[in-house]
């Protein structure tokens, strides 16, 4: 815990912070919210056994540094009250007004978005993320801090809860951070959130740096005076500043890329901050007459922003050297708007505040975000499409005209057209990408010129196939919607023709069962009727992969109820196996079973199988604790069983490792794997007492002997003490 607390902040330092500040606050609205705080947390504790009020002090003064408004300050020592106490919102409207109360009610209901729950409940929540965003931006701002302080702090936390909230940061709250410009936040979170998730490449990657860290410190230091001589005879008043790569952004490169490090380029930059716009371009032409420029490494974010307006002029150069590394020059409002993102409108409003139309447009990809989730049906699809948006890269084409359009990463024609309008991607019939016709489902690259080809036909409208490589959001809502709205008859053949294609494939069922079977289904999914069904799945309102699981559970409950015996004999390709392909049961036949999750069995061990109510069968080592002793009553639904010969498929099986908390053992242990050409489904790690590691994995093996083999090698690892079989 005493590492954490200079994490923690007093309020006479949050006080000192506020009175030093140039903007002006309402202090005595302040410290009415701290009294509050403080007498409604008084017998609370952080889970570090800390006093809680510390924590909102804290969150209130992140955003003091940030140089949020007083009602934001107010509504940051507030904001876990109503939640954690017995004070209402009526209360606080009458004390500090309603904006205040309204702000405290937002971040409230936000609540967290827990990636273990059901999808309806995660896709709610994100919803009303979404929504208090777009209501005033100030509260998403508020829970960024409010998360980012806990990560801060989260290392008194168990394991498994430090690992949820790192996962859940990376995926939610670190690309919102980016999309609203707030670089330094993002970071911190992502730098954080990867330590957790990843440690062991984490630590490496910093052990190369340290390997090198002094050397390049006086280089980048050579650089910056070199760098600031030439300048100040004609800028006097320029900033040059070394920034070092973020881990996360080197992990990212060299984990998920698969670049070596030493192919960073911008493994540290020089960062060069001028007055005006005209001073950006003569200090690049500077920098390209000192150093030489490397091809295709410059890019110009001043004449085009990226979507979170970030604005700044970037090059790569090598030094004499030959050491590359990577220059960046923007003004001082570049520089504030980079780093303080949204929150640059309330720091900075006395002074090079943007107007109310350029604050609407830098909010404008949240509205189109929400708009695109109104009609979505499917809590599946809703969250991959809010996550996807919010953590996609992005490239940027032209129209004919010169308009700029923000795109993501891998968008089509398809795309570009319905994001500038919802009727040219209707009435598209052909494109052009810098004066050369392509075909419509064609990738866009970072600069192109596009042209939208449009039909005049007034019947014109977009494909069914399109849905199947569009990238965005709004092209795949207008699609589904044109396709609704004018195709209803096309839609319910089309949806009839999916399913019996889809589903039926898999279930084999008699003519007269198809119909009864398919109303069971619609009625566990609660639509109107078969033709409802056939229709939403024809236009793309559900993703019929998305109700497999539900549909094959109705199948078993609907031939259960007909006909026990004969429940599964008919089931193929639902994760089951039919038993006479993979064992043999004494006394049994034509019986469905599946491989017990407790002890995973494999071809050499000793088995054995239970017999359930429905005639499945889930088979078991004999050694498994499950299997009851001779005098138990449920023996007699135990059968000896027998593996067949010639068995072609591979099976799951668990170990467990007790490794040495080495750097690379990791790295080691997954390479064995992958020299013998071991499939890894899942690898989980963890560090235990006395400086051990325990890694935990699950691989995919033909036998007991063939598992065997791969023990015996994994133990000859440097630093593995142990292997077993769970």
């Amino acid at each position: 815990m005493s590492a954490q607390v200079k994490f923690y902040k007093k309020y006479e330092d949050l006080r000192t912070l506020i009175l030093k500040k140039r903007e002006k606050f309402d202090i005595e609205a302040i410290d009415k919210a701290y009294e509050l705080a403080r007498k409604s947390h008084e017998f609370q504790k952080r889970y570090s056994g800390i006093s809680y009020v510390y924590h909102p002090v804290s969150v209130a003064y992140i955003l003091a540094e940030l140089g949020m408004d007083t009602e934001s300050i107010v509504a940051a020592l507030l904001h876990d009250v109503v939640e954690d106490t017995n004070v209402t919102l009526n209360f606080l409207s009458k004390e500090f007004g309603a904006n205040i109360a309204s702000l405290v009610d937002s971040i409230t209901k936000l609540g967290k978005i827990p990636l273990s729950t059901k999808e309806e409940r995660q896709a709610e929540n994100l919803r009303k993320m979404l929504i208090a965003m777009a209501r005033d931006i100030r509260v998403i701002v508020i829970k960024l801090v409010d998360r980012l302080h806990n990560m801060r702090t989260i290392d008194c936390m168990p394991p498994q809860h430090r690992r949820d909230k790192s996962l859940e940061t990376m995926e939610i709250y670190a690309p919102i951070a980016h999309r609203l410009g707030m670089k330094t936040i993002q970071e911190e979170l992502e730098d954080i959130s990867i330590r957790i998730l990843d440690p062991i490449a984490c630590e490496k990657i910093e052990q190369s740096l340290k390997t090198t860290q002094i050397s390049k410190d006086k280089i980048i230091k050579g650089i910056r005076d070199k760098i600031l001589d030439e300048l100040t005879r004609d800028i006097p008043d320029v900033r040059v500043e070394g920034r070092a790569k973020s881990i996360w952004g080197i992990y990212r490169k060299v984990f998920m890329l698969g670049h070596q490090i030493e192919e960073i380029y911008d493994m540290f930059a020089i960062r060069i901050i001028v007055d005006t716009v005209k001073e950006c371009y003569n200090v690049l032409g500077v920098i390209h007459n000192m150093f030489t420029a490397l091809t295709n490494r410059f890019k110009d974010y001043i004449s085009t922003p990226k979507p979170n307006f970030y604005q700044s002029l970037h090059t790569t150069v090598v030094d004499a050297n030959a050491v590359p590394f990577e220059v960046q020059i923007r003004t001082w409002d570049m520089h504030y708007t980079s780093e303080y993102g949204v929150a640059a409108h309330w720091k900075y409003k006395s002074g090079i505040a943007e107007s109310k139309d350029s604050f609407e447009e830098r909010l404008s990809w949240l509205r189109r975000m929400i708009e695109n989730q109104i009609s979505s049906s499917s809590a599946g699809d809703l969250i991959g499409d809010i996550k996807t948006d919010l953590a996609s890269e992005e490239i940027y084409a032209f129209t004919p005209r010169g308009d700029l359009i923000n795109l993501p990463l891998g968008a089509t024609v398809i795309d570009f057209a319905y994001f500038v309008d919802s009727e040219m991607g209707n009435k598209m019939i052909g494109a052009k990408i810098d004066n050369r016709m392509v075909p419509i489902g064609t990738r866009i690259k970072n600069g192109q010129i596009v042209e939208i080809i449009k039909s005049k036909d007034p019947l014109k409208g977009p494909s069914r196939n399109w849905l199947r490589v569009v990238r965005t959001i709004e092209a795949r809502n207008s699609i589904s919607n044109w396709l609704k709205k004018e195709k209803k008859q096309e839609n319910i053949l089309e949806g009839k023709k999916v399913v019996e294609r889809e589903i039926l494939r898999k279930i084999k069922l008699e003519k007269e069962e198809v119909e009864p079977f398919l109303k069971r289904v619609i009625k566990r999914q609660k639509y109107d009727s078969l033709e409802k069904f056939f229709e939403l799945v024809g236009y793309g309102g559900i993703a019929l992969k998305n109700l497999m699981p539900e549909i094959e559970e109705a199948y078993l409950e609907f031939k259960n109820s007909k006909e026990p015996e004969l429940a599964h004999k008919n089931l193929t390709g639902v994760n089951r196996k039919v038993l006479k392909k993979i064992v043999n049961i004494d006394g049994i036949s034509n019986c469905t079973a599946s491989l017990a999750k407790c002890c995973s069995p494999l071809p050499g061990d000793s088995i054995c199988a239970l017999i359930t109510k429905g005639f499945v069968a889930s088979v078991h080592r004999q050694s498994c604790v499950k299997v009851p002793q001779l005098d138990s009553e449920d023996y007699n639904r135990w059968m000896n069983a027998h593996w067949c010969s010639d068995l072609k498929t591979n099976f799951s099986s668990k170990l467990e490792l007790i490794v040495s908390n080495r750097s690379g053992i990791l790295a080691d242990v997954t390479l064995k794997f992958s020299l013998m050409n071991i499939p890894i489904d899942s690898l989980n790690t963890r560090n235990i007492e006395n400086n051990l590691r325990l890694i935990t994995c699950i691989i995919l093996v033909k036998n007991l002997e063939h598992l065997n083999t791969i023990i015996t090698a994994i133990k000859k690892i440097e630093g593995v003490l142990t292997v077993g079989r769970i």
